[in-house]
Formats: structure tokens, sequence, C-alpha cells
């Protein structure tokens, strides 16, 4: 099955997780019947300034593949420079957020999958 990208609409969250500006996420798993342990699998967008709050995932791991841009990972409250190529992962019980401290976009990989 392919879907196309004129198939696909980035939903726009403010403030997400009580952070700030907008996150643009396109959830591909949205479009497929994926495994049952799959939360969640998007492209995710943040422009210069925004941030998605900190947060703890609870029964489900998180990680993020950061394609392009720059920002602040905080990983279970300590910020952690990152940038296009980097991997992040938060498992279940630990918190995490980030923000682009860059001037373009930063666009990152979101992989949610259940314990």
């Amino acid at each position: 099955m392919i879907k196309r990208a004129v198939e696909m609409k980035p939903l726009i969250d403010l403030c997400a997780e009580g952070g700030r500006g907008e996150l643009a996420l396109t959830k591909m798993s949205d479009y497929f019947n994926g495994p049952d342990k799959l939360e969640m699998f998007a492209y995710a967008e943040l422009e210069p300034g925004a941030e998605v709050g900190y947060h703890v995932h609870i029964g489900e791991m998180e990680s993020y593949y950061i394609i392009t841009g720059e920002g602040t990972y905080n990983d279970n409250g300590v910020s952690v420079p990152i940038k296009s190529g980097d991997m992040t992962y938060t498992p279940n019980g630990e918190g995490h957020g980030i923000k682009n401290t860059g001037t373009a976009p930063l666009g990152f990989i979101a992989l949610i999958v259940k314990d």
C-alpha cells in the first residue's frame, strides 16, 4: 500500500504537552493497520522557537529521529543539544521534551510503541 503526500494532512497542535508554538504532526500510522503495539509513527515539525513540553511516558516508549534542523532535547531534566542525524530514546516511565533553537524548521520522525 502506498499513501501519497497529498493524502496525508498534518495536524496542528498548539502548545503540545504544554510547550509553545505550533507542532505540525503528520501521523503516518493513521493510514495503515500496523501492529497493535504501534501507538504512533509520525513526521513532526517545529518552527523556530516552538517546543513540545516536557512529559512522561507511561506504558510506552518514544523515540525521535532528527531529520532537519537543530534544537534542545530535555532528557529527564537534562538539556542536550540535538541536530540532524541524532536519535533520542525515552523508555517507559521516563520523560522528555524538545525545542527548536535554530533558525529553520526542526523536522523529526516520532515513534511511540506500547509496552
